[in-house]
């Protein structure tokens, strides 16, 4: 990557820091497009000094509006993505539209690779809007930019990622921690660990036009993940099965909030599980050995913790 340019889409947000930090080391110059370059500020200590470029973007859609931020670039990277609409239709702007736009300016301006990043429950037969819609990007980025490479990730875990954290915080102050589906297995993939993935994506051959499902080394149930983390925590608290219907009507009362912790179409996402298919290339493909959550959370985690808490070894 020393001395490419790579556009990263998405690149101020928690994946998107960590592969930027990634693409710095490798030497590659990456511009980052961002609604408000003063809130990803936080990105330039990642590079030296001119490597990392913050690019205001006004969310331009079509392939035109896309053109100044992949002009002179050499790769791209999509990580655009949301998990709740602010309107109806937001789930196919976002997810179909813009990821079509993007495959298909990068085209356009002869970009040798391109990754997007997708997620295991994408599936044009689901339910949930959000996984028909990434299955609908996945098809569009096929058809604009067909040797683009797609990754799908499991959950995501890290020190900035809003499921460890947002439970943990619960958990500090609630006797009680809600589960939905406690069944449903996932099996949660360090956000480091997908850093890679695109890093080897965008340099090696073989991920020409491939699409690889990204899962950590073990499958656990939700309940099994609120339980270690519990652990962890040294907190005791009661894990308790929410019922459906009382989910779906506190999902009602939460989609009126900017930014709300549940939805109805998150449930329907929550009663299937979110796992590596078995026939499907993942990161031993992409030459990663995955890392276990349990030398990762304890880490950030303990901020939450009642008092100190063994870490393991760095």
């Amino acid at each position: 990557m020393r001395g490419k340019v790579a556009t990263v889409f998405g690149g101020s947000g928690f994946l998107g820091r960590h592969l930027v930090k990634r693409l710095a080391e490798r030497g590659a110059v990456i511009r980052v497009p961002t609604r408000d370059p003063n809130r990803a500020v936080h990105l330039k200590p990642l590079g030296d000094p001119g490597q990392i470029v913050l690019e205001p973007f006004a969310g331009a859609a079509g392939e035109e509006g896309l053109a100044p931020y992949l002009e002179g670039a050499d790769v791209a990277v999509n990580l655009i993505g949301i998990l709740a609409e602010r309107r109806a239709g937001d789930f196919a702007r976002v997810h179909r539209d813009l990821a079509r736009a993007i495959a298909g300016a990068s085209r356009a301006h002869g970009l040798s690779r391109l990754v997007h990043v997708s997620a295991i429950g994408a599936d044009a037969a689901s339910p949930s809007l959000y996984a028909q819609t990434k299955a609908a990007g996945e098809k569009a980025v096929r058809e604009a930019f067909p040797e683009a490479t797609i990754l799908r990730p499991s959950i995501v875990f890290g020190p900035e990622d809003r499921f460890f954290n947002r439970f943990a915080r619960i958990a500090q102050f609630s006797p009680v921690v809600p589960v939905i589906s406690p069944r449903t297995r996932f099996q949660p993939v360090y956000v480091g660990d997908v850093a890679a993935a695109v890093t080897t994506a965008l340099e090696a051959e073989e991920t020409l036009a491939e699409t690889y499902e990204l899962g950590g080394p073990r499958i656990y149930t939700f309940e099994q993940l609120m339980r270690y983390m519990l652990k962890v925590l040294r907190r005791r608290r009661l894990v308790i099965a929410l019922p459906l219907g009382v989910a779906r009507l506190q999902a009602r009362v939460f989609e009126l909030l900017p930014d709300p912790p549940l939805t109805r179409d998150q449930i329907l996402l929550l009663q299937r599980d979110n796992v590596v298919s078995e026939d499907a290339k993942g990161l031993a493909d992409l030459g990663i050995e995955p890392t276990p959550l349990e030398a990762i959370v304890p880490r950030y985690l303990a901020a939450y913790a009642r008092g100190d808490i063994r870490l393991p070894a760095a």
